[in-house]
């Protein structure tokens, strides 16, 4: 069932199992400026080492967690302790929490520095994010190719452009049935600040 806060004329864009729904401009321009600004030179950016196919790697992007005190976050063979929420980003949640109709613990930052940073094929289906997590995904800067899979007919495919200021709701079945991914890009030259809303149980 959509959320009854967002347009009127928003539809799923998944053809099937799950629901992904897109506002290109929850945030208008001078002030989703102003947010990439502050995140970009204010969140305490890291690059961290992952496990992919039994090798460590860096990854390729920036990354931070920010959240509820005393509740980690795991994922890709590392654990990250969450950093307590800025005034910022605590207004920013306030904003999606209030049009996806869920409550968020934590968020997730990834900066992107150009095209050549990216995200590879995954689903956000952690057992501490419980059965059909609600992931809200705001995006600022550079818009971004997000494209999505099935994650059994790897044929069956679709892809949305993220803009600046926009939100992606994720929600139902979507992380059992679809994986989803930000490529690299040799046309992207800027910088992209996305910022996923979880609930950790």
């Amino acid at each position: 069932m959509m959320a009854n806060l967002f347009p009127l004329d928003t539809k799923n864009l998944l053809p099937h199992s799950g629901e992904v729904l897109y506002v290109d401009s929850l945030f208008e321009l001078k002030k989703a400026d102003k947010y990439f600004k502050i995140l970009r030179d204010d969140i305490s950016w890291k690059q961290e080492a992952i496990w992919m196919f039994g090798k460590k790697v860096m990854q390729p992007r920036l990354t931070a967690l920010y959240g509820d005190e005393g509740i980690s976050y795991s994922y890709s063979g590392i654990t990250m302790e969450p950093i307590p929420w800025s005034k910022t980003l605590l207004e920013i949640k306030g904003k999606v929490e209030e049009l996806a109709e869920a409550r968020f613990s934590h968020v997730l930052l990834n900066f992107y520095r150009d095209g050549q940073d990216s995200m590879g094929w995954h689903r956000d289906n952690e057992a501490s994010l419980g059965p059909e997590p609600v992931i809200a995904s705001v995006s600022f800067g550079v818009p971004r190719r997000f494209q999505f899979r099935n994650y059994v007919d790897k044929k069956e495919k679709l892809q949305i452009e993220l803009g600046h200021g926009s939100l992606l709701l994720m929600k139902g079945t979507c992380q059992d049935h679809w994986e989803h991914q930000i490529p690299k890009s040799k046309k992207v030259s800027g910088e992209r600040i996305n910022l996923t809303f979880r609930l950790i149980r």
